[in-house]
């Protein structure tokens, strides 16, 4: 029985006796809640640095940083997802810093994700510190100037927003079924062993054939409501979101796609997305790289966020059914992870890929200072939203909804992208990509540490 499987059936024998007997916490009077949202553009210019490779053309659809200010329950919160590959370390602070600041609030109360596409920027100011120091070439992608004035944009749209926030009614929560997008990357051997890894564009026809293997297959929305018209619109969906890339032409890709069709079949509310636990989830069974695929997945995911939206219960809004609560956690730092050796690599080796050296170095040397990166978890009347690092597997995904089945759980997933890919324990003796260490900055260990947050924060 796995880590995960034997803290599950411990929750859910303490939960079982608890659901019955507790209660909301009740305030003296019910303040009521406002929404301000704020939508920037966030696409690179031609010329400048993106994860793999420079910015050649701008297409029609731009990258965006958007989100929302839920204002009178207690301090301002805010939720901002952008359409960048990761944002890491000092970028992630810089961000969660300067909304906060834009907002009213502390930086405990923002929540920054990125929706991992590839054609699209990263943003780590600690690599790019350290790039500065060493003085080593080719990683140009870690430039921090364009990123500054996407922060500034955003928090200069808040300041605008805030002014016109919109008193607010009813939330809902709505899901449905994506049928043919997600399907599980990592496919084992009879040995248990990863034996292949079906990568976002798959070409062998047999890789593809596999079953859909472990994901979560639902779009779950949460929305804000004045009277009859829904005000924003959040979409929670776990899959790599990429059909095809390494174009230079900066993309939303099909996730990014599927929220302008909703934004355009219901234009007077905003449509914010975030990418759930999809680290080891990707499109790869219904996608061979084919470009005419980005569509038809883009409407796949678009037909259920739709049927979703149909399928929403609408419920009174009240301060009290806000809750806010978060969580600083230091994460195990991978073995691996040896400063004099990742220092010595990063001022000989060629820059290449994009959890590189640089990266690597950024988050040791974060944790080494005692850095912790907060882990949250929106609570909105019968729905919960938990915040999360890194690409983390959808196992946790799962593990969230089942330990409390009396509620709405869903989850966004790389936040602070520092650790890189954060499997399951068992996962890491299996092999594979993802849990290389190439690509996940964390201990095997981390699993009971985040079951165990995430319960935590889950029965607060």
């Amino acid at each position: 029985m796995t880590t995960i499987m034997r803290t599950l059936l411990s929750i859910t024998i303490v939960l079982a006796s608890l659901v019955a007997i507790v209660e909301p916490p009740k305030t003296q009077a019910d303040e009521p809640i406002k929404l301000a949202w704020f939508d920037v553009d966030a696409t690179p210019p031609v010329g400048s640095a993106m994860a793999y490779q420079p910015v050649r053309r701008v297409d029609e659809l731009t990258l965006r940083c958007r989100g929302i200010v839920l204002l009178g329950a207690q301090d301002p919160i805010v939720l901002c997802a952008v359409d960048w590959i990761g944002i890491a370390n000092e970028g992630h602070d810089a961000f969660r810093e300067a909304l906060a600041k834009a907002a009213g609030t502390t930086p405990q109360r923002v929540a920054v994700h990125a929706l991992h596409q590839h054609d699209a920027p990263g943003c780590d100011f600690t690599a790019e510190k350290i790039i500065e120091q060493l003085q080593v070439q080719g990683y140009s992608r870690f430039d921090g100037d364009f990123h500054r004035k996407v922060i500034q944009k955003a928090s200069q749209a808040i300041q605008a927003a805030l002014p016109n926030a919109v008193e607010l009614t009813h939330y809902g929560i709505g899901q449905a079924t994506v049928k043919e997008v997600a399907s599980q990357r990592r496919i084992a051997g009879t040995d248990g062993k990863i034996r292949a890894t079906r990568t976002s564009s798959t070409k062998d026809p047999a890789i593809r054939a596999e079953p859909e293997g472990v994901i979560d297959p639902e779009v779950s929305l949460l929305s804000f409501w004045k009277d009859q018209q829904p005000v924003a619109i959040l979409s929670y969906y776990a899959c790599h979101p990429q059909s095809y890339y390494l174009r230079g032409i900066p993309s939303p890709d099909f996730p990014g796609i599927a929220r302008f069709i909703r934004g355009q079949d219901l234009n007077d509310s905003l449509h914010v997305h975030f990418n759930g636990a999809g680290g080891n989830v990707t499109a790869g069974k219904y996608n061979d790289g084919a470009q005419t695929n980005r569509m038809i997945l883009a409407n796949r995911l678009a037909d259920a966020m739709r049927l979703a939206h149909e399928n929403t219960s609408k419920h009174p809004l009240t301060s009290n059914q806000i809750t806010w609560s978060s969580t600083p956690v230091t994460l195990p730092i991978a073995r691996h992870l040896i400063e004099e050796d990742l220092t010595n690599k990063l001022k000989q080796a060629p820059a290449k890929g994009y959890i590189s050296l640089a990266d690597q170095l950024a988050f040791l040397k974060r944790s080494q200072a005692g850095h912790k990166i907060d882990i949250s978890c929106l609570g909105v009347g019968q729905a919960r939203v938990l915040h999360l690092p890194g690409e983390l597997f959808v196992e946790y995904q799962l593990a969230a909804k089942a330990m409390r089945p009396d509620l709405k759980v869903m989850m966004a997933a790389y936040g602070d992208y520092g650790p890189g890919y954060i499997g399951t324990q068992q996962a890491y003796s299996e092999g594979g990509y993802e849990t290389q260490p190439t690509s996940s900055n964390v201990d095997p260990s981390v699993e009971p540490l985040l079951i165990d947050v995430m319960s935590q924060l889950l029965r607060d």
